[in-house]
């Protein structure tokens, strides 16, 4: 399958000239091995790598109807309002 030059891809019409990457054979694909066998310490360290760090106690996700001018007064001090309303809520210790 041999795909033609569209303008307008991000790339420029000698762009496309310059690449010179033929399809595979048959025979290579076959050769082909993935790469977490071609390179495990690397194929490791990227799997660990993503996401979040675990923490030792995350926080639980629940439901909880709040007044609508509670919500608005928190959301109105910008950013990290939620954690706000946890550390209110943390400090009256119920």
């Amino acid at each position: 399958m041999t795909k033609e030059f569209k303008e307008g891809q991000g790339y420029t019409r000698e762009d496309w000239d310059a690449v010179d990457s033929p399809e595979l054979t048959d025979e290579e694909l076959a050769q082909a091995r993935p790469f977490a066998e071609v390179y495990p310490d690397l194929a490791e360290s990227i799997r660990r790598a993503r996401g979040r760090p675990k923490v030792a106690s995350p926080r639980q996700q629940i439901s909880l109807r709040l007044d609508p001018d509670v919500i608005e007064k928190f959301k109105a001090t910008g950013k990290g309002w939620q954690s706000r309303i946890n550390d209110v809520l943390k400090a009256a210790k119920l």
